[in-house]
């Protein structure tokens, strides 16, 4: 009865030992390959699974969710010689486990140095102002570039990202020699542009001026050469007049017209600025002689408005 009990014992254990070695349950964002005598048989995807005991046996337990690599920073040679370091990261997917598993020895390393030798292949292809100013041409070079290139291994290349490149002291030094240089260049060409702008308005300004100064000299010329007309044609019905009373032989109208003017005269003269004392010789029986001729002209003017 104790040896029955026993292999009793012994048979329960070994059901159960085969129940959890046929039964694999697998997380999510995983898969495993099963192996069956050391060759690969398929692959488990998440949750409970069913293998044959004792001849199957999980091969790889690969993580299939994205997993980004830091790629260590290296030197690179332009193609214009000059010596930059430069690092970044890369972003990743396995499609396909059983390539994952079996076509490539140690995924890892191999996605790092495919990498590491494609950013020295890309970025020395390319010049130092190039490098710098082009980092999405350069990302998406090396995208194409390590993605074909791992396609067989049954993973996608989702992102390649450059982190930082880091040119040459003294080089850093010259870029910012030379920035300075152009900012100061740019600097020195506003300022003439401005004084240029200035230099221009004011001109515009002194030709308006000009212009206006013309415009009102020459109304002005207009004005005086109106009003000058106007006073000869004055002057000239006057002395017409004048002739016709002579021809009547109105000898007050005559008068009366060489008194106006002798009395003009010696205003303009007693009003000149250059003259203080102003003695003259005159007659001043002439002066009375027209002022009476005046008066006489007055006094027949009056007596024919009433007469009207």
């Amino acid at each position: 009865m104790d040896g029955f009990s026993q292999f009793t014992l012994v048979v329960l254990a070994i059901a159960v030992v085969t129940v959890f070695m046929g039964v694999k349950t697998v997380p999510q964002g995983y898969e495993w390959t099963v192996e069956r005598f050391g060759r690969y048989r398929r692959t488990l995807r998440p949750g409970l699974n069913l293998v044959m005991p004792y001849i199957d046996r999980i091969g790889h337990k690969l993580n299939m969710m994205e997993t980004v690599f830091d790629i260590a920073s290296q030197e690179v040679i332009t193609r214009d010689n000059a010596m930059v370091r430069a690092d970044g990261v890369v972003f990743f997917q396995i499609l396909d486990a059983a390539k994952a598993a079996y076509e490539v020895n140690d995924l890892d390393r191999a996605i790092l140095n495919l990498t590491m030798t494609n950013i020295r292949t890309v970025m020395g292809s390319m010049d130092l102002d190039e490098l710098l100013s082009q980092r999405d041409a350069i990302n998406a070079r090396l995208l194409t570039v390590v993605d074909a290139a791992s396609t067989p291994w049954g993973i996608k290349v989702t992102r390649i990202e450059i982190k930082d490149i880091q040119p040459p002291q003294d080089l850093i030094d010259a870029m910012a020699r030379q920035m300075k240089a152009e900012r100061e260049k740019r600097a020195v060409i506003l300022d003439a542009e401005g004084l240029r702008q200035s230099e221009i308005l004011r001109a515009e300004g002194e030709k308006k001026a000009i212009m206006l100064d013309a415009e009102g000299r020459k109304e002005a010329a207009f004005r005086d050469a109106e009003a000058r007309e106007r006073a000869a044609e004055a002057e000239a019905k006057a002395t017409d007049m004048v002739s016709a009373a002579i021809a009547k032989g109105d000898v007050n109208a005559i008068n009366y017209f060489i008194a106006q003017n002798y009395v003009g005269a010696l205003k303009d003269i007693g009003t000149a600025p250059n003259q203080k004392l102003v003695l003259l010789p005159l007659e001043a029986s002439s002066v009375i002689g027209s002022l009476a001729g005046i008066a006489e002209v007055a006094k027949e003017a009056l007596q024919k408005q009433r007469q009207a």
